[in-house]
């Protein structure tokens, strides 16, 4: 009887030691566990990024007289403005020519704005300028690429750049022309438009990149055309003013020296 009694407390106290000894175990699993995790400098960078951040601003603030938090800079970074992220979570809005139009400023309800190349911007933060009776009114509810490269603001409201090209094409002249052999002529003109199109094109792209690139006026959708629509509608003739700007061609330099 005695002999189970002490048996039992040993089975017991060796339990008690066993349960102890796996408690210890997991604890010490934990431990080598939790130092085993690996380091993410990501909470680090964060870190640096706010402190950087939030220096430059209280700097700015100070030299610039309590005026900008930006540097002096007229238009916040595109990132600081709510507007912006609305519409990168928004996506792009695709627009019919006609669905556009509405958007002119005669309705005071909907923002301003205008497509050049096929991209649609809002040009709202500048309504003294694209409002009505502003300056540049003639663009907005319309995509009016051609106008921007002519100049030609009420004749030109459309996308359709075909023969812009001749804007910088030199003016014939009987006079001047005769200079050169009719082959000579025919190649030179040639070449001509080559470097024509190429003004047309850089012309254009000087102004597709200004609004892309814009801190002002940000992107807000697309124009939806049919593929075919170039095929629907008539070219437009070269507007007086383009015209008027067409170049002279010149008298090569070795006949004006003799």
């Amino acid at each position: 009887m005695d002999d189970n009694l002490r048996q039992r407390k040993a089975e017991a106290k060796q339990q008690d030691s066993d349960d102890g000894n796996s408690a210890a175990v997991k604890a010490a699993s934990k431990v080598e566990e939790e130092d085993k995790d690996p380091y993410s400098p990501w909470l680090d960078i964060l870190r640096v990024i706010t402190f950087i951040f939030v220096a430059s601003w209280v700097l700015s603030i100070m030299f610039t007289g309590g005026e900008s938090g930006y540097w002096g800079i007229k238009e916040k970074p595109r990132y600081m403005r709510l507007d912006w992220w609305r519409n990168q979570i928004k996506g792009p809005t695709y627009m019919t020519p006609e669905e556009l139009s509405y958007y002119d400023g005669r309705d005071p309800e909907k923002p301003l704005l205008l497509a050049i190349n096929g991209t649609i911007y809002d040009v709202s933060s500048n309504q003294r300028t694209y409002g009505p009776g502003g300056s540049y009114n003639h663009f907005t509810g319309h995509d009016a690429a051609r106008a921007f490269v002519t100049g030609c603001f009420a004749d030109d409201r459309t996308p359709d750049m075909r023969g812009v090209e001749e804007m910088f094409m030199p003016v014939d002249n009987p006079e001047i022309d005769s200079y050169w052999t009719a082959e000579e002529l025919a190649q030179k003109r040639i070449e001509e438009r080559k470097r024509a199109e190429e003004q047309a094109y850089n012309a254009l792209k000087h102004w597709v990149d200004f609004f892309a690139k814009s801190d002002k006026y940000l992107k807000f959708g697309y124009v939806k055309r049919d593929p075919d629509w170039l095929d629907k509608v008539e070219p437009n003739p070269l507007c007086a003013q383009a015209m008027k700007a067409r170049p002279k061609r010149k008298i090569p330099k070795a006949e004006k020296k003799a």
